[in-house]
């Protein structure tokens, strides 16, 4: 079955009430995976302590930092889950939750979901880029540019700078600083954020030692960032991915080739709270996490959608400019072949 065909065949509103039975938070599958999350997420953490405080090598504390990253990230994605409220039926407990799993991964929760929802509303719109996405130029737009603002958008687009630099500038500073788009919500989520990290902070210098608080906290966050950048990245930037001008945009075309379906293994699936999935969760944002590969199971049109495999997804890092003449995503090293 081809994804190409059906985009002609269904609209937005059919594909969400084939879903809308997924739609609905169960309160004992999101305790459940806080609790399989959590309870290991901070047993790494005492080992960690342990472990630094016992003198040994930091090159051996590497494979549970990287483990913890790991589970910083699905705790994120419990974060993300309480921002579109799909998490738990309680609106207060998606709040709370989302405010505490925020705090985990260095991120305030309004100032997050205020970003976040309208990156659902204007994903794959070359005519609204620019707020909770990866910054993506047109090929006109660049070849526009100055020779400096065009090293300038080369440096960013390189992944071992919006990989490597990335995650400190992100989590550990723009998170840091309440931005001038939203309200006072956002304001406030981000001094909320902000007290508690450094009540934290105060708490660990009071017992394990900032030191050993850092030595484990920062390598975590940014490892963590990372690999969250990474899949935020892939699940808009890949070949044969949509775009369109806001006039022709289409919102069947946006959610099953806009957005991609990211199968990863079994485990790195898990670990990242079925997020791969991202067509599923576009088409219908209220999907739990923990109802998403149910949701595609039953599909067939979710079906559709060619796989992005973990290999393949690699190759999308060399996409760094849409050109709007072929429709698709390229390289810069391809422009002096396109005539550019």
């Amino acid at each position: 079955m081809d994804s190409n065909r059906f985009v002609d065949e269904v609209t937005i509103n059919s594909l969400r009430k084939s879903l809308k039975q997924y739609a609905v938070p169960n309160d004992r599958r999101a305790v459940w995976q806080l609790a399989n999350t959590l309870i290991p997420y901070i047993a790494l953490w005492i080992i960690l302590v342990y472990m630094i405080r016992n003198g040994f090598a930091l090159i051996l504390t590497l494979p549970f930092i990287i483990a913890a990253a790991f589970f910083l990230v699905r705790i994120f994605i419990f974060c993300h889950d309480c921002v579109h409220g799909s998490f738990f039926t309680s609106p207060r407990a998606n709040k709370i939750i989302g405010y505490v799993t925020g705090i985990m991964a260095f991120t305030p929760f309004s100032y997050w979901q205020h970003d976040h929802l309208i990156h659902h509303g204007t994903y794959a719109d070359l005519d609204h880029r620019g707020v909770g996405d990866i910054s993506t130029l047109t090929v006109e737009e660049y070849r526009a540019l100055s020779r400096t603002k065009r090293l300038a958008y080369r440096l960013y687009r390189n992944p071992f700078v919006f990989l490597g630099i990335g995650p400190s500038y992100t989590f550990l500073l723009a998170q840091r600083l309440p931005h001038k788009r939203g309200g006072k919500s956002e304001r406030l989520s981000a001094m909320i954020t902000n007290l508690a990290l450094l009540g934290i902070m105060l708490m660990a210098s009071l017992t394990m030692g900032l030191g050993t608080y850092l030595l484990i906290q920062v390598p975590i966050m940014l490892i963590a960032g990372a690999m969250g950048i990474w899949l935020f990245y892939v699940q808009h930037q890949f070949e044969g991915v949509y775009w369109a001008r806001h006039e022709n945009w289409d919102p069947v075309k946006a959610a099953l080739l806009g957005c991609s379906y990211y199968k990863l293994p079994k485990l790195l699936q898990w670990l990242t709270g079925n997020i791969g999935l991202h067509h599923v969760h576009h088409v219908l944002p209220r999907i739990p996490n923990y109802h998403l590969q149910q949701s595609l199971d039953a599909s067939p049109v979710m079906q559709t959608v060619r796989p992005l495999t973990l290999r393949e997804s690699f190759k999308s890092v060399w996409l760094n400019l849409w050109d709007e003449k072929q429709q698709k995503l390229v390289s810069f090293r391809s422009l002096k072949e396109l005539g550019h």
